[in-house]
């Protein structure tokens, strides 16, 4: 049987993307959202949860392009004055690699970040992250102590299939075949870990090749061939105005990506393919 999640990311980053969550969720296929605890409407996407409980939440892990819950004397070697990660990921990546002085503060951010989700009455069932920092080795080992200790029990391992992207998609593909190579390193790296542990993961993820684009168009080429199994399809949906959300991604198709998600059509191709949409829980939405 082929199985897929719909999952929404960036929830609680802006007003914008929180409204676009909520009418995925109740008008689309949407099964899941991954929240940021830095996000500055986090308490809205809470609330939106709330009435929402159907909606699974899990934790999308903001280590760079974002703002941090602890503050900045705590964790000085992460954030400016500002409490905001570098907009660097390479470089950021770099430092928290080597800089082995930084290990107990990404420690104790991340742990952080899983606290404030779960005291806003949300358990966190799953963890991806912003730009998949999730899979970066260091933090990699940090969520592995951690997980267990929560009771996460599911993972975005992010790895894509290169030739099925670029039959439809022809763009980038220098970057994405770099981006194939990194994230398909990451994931094998992860694998045996994650299975130890026995937290779940998609065997493919759609979206990493292809982030800030996942249309309609797309969205259709790409069902016909997805791999027996699970499959997670990851989304940036977003309803404009939105400074935020403009600010941080003005390359992304946000109100396109809803469409996707929210599309008649897309529900009737996932039909008549006998594809099962659910949640990370094995909850089944159509």
């Amino acid at each position: 049987m082929k199985q897929l999640i719909i999952t929404a990311d960036d929830f609680g980053l802006s007003t914008g993307v929180n409204r676009a969550v909520e009418l995925a969720w109740t008008d689309g296929l949407l099964t899941g959202a991954s929240i940021m605890p830095g996000g500055g409407a986090f308490d809205e996407a809470v609330h939106i949860a709330r009435r929402n409980p159907g909606l699974q939440v899990g934790l999308h892990l903001t280590l760079v392009h974002g703002t941090s819950v602890l503050p900045q004397q705590e964790i000085p070697g992460l954030v400016d004055t500002f409490g905001n990660f570098s907009d660097n990921p390479a470089a950021a990546g770099m430092r928290y690699y080597f800089d082995k002085r930084l290990r107990v503060q990404l420690e104790r951010e991340i742990e952080a970040q899983i606290v404030r989700v779960r005291e806003a009455g949300i358990v966190p069932t799953h963890i991806d992250g912003h730009l998949n920092i999730h899979l970066h080795p260091v933090v990699l080992a940090i969520l592995i102590e951690l997980m267990p200790r929560y009771g996460i029990t599911t993972f975005r391992l992010s790895q894509e299939r290169l030739l099925h992207n670029l039959r439809f998609e022809r763009s980038r593909i220098i970057g994405k075949a770099v981006e194939r190579l990194i994230f398909g390193g990451l994931a094998d790296h992860a694998r045996p870990q994650l299975d130890r542990l026995r937290i779940g993961y998609a065997e493919e993820v759609k979206g990493v090749l292809n982030s800030g684009r996942m249309t309609e168009a797309y969205i259709l080429n790409i069902v016909d061939g997805l791999q027996e199994g699970l499959t997670e399809i990851y989304f940036h949906p977003g309803i404009l105005p939105d400074t935020e959300i403009s600010r941080r991604m003005p390359d992304y198709r946000h109100q396109e990506e809803l469409a996707a998600i929210t599309s008649p059509t897309v529900r009737e191709r996932l039909k008549k393919l006998q594809i099962q949409v659910r949640n990370y829980r094995g909850e089944v939405k159509c």
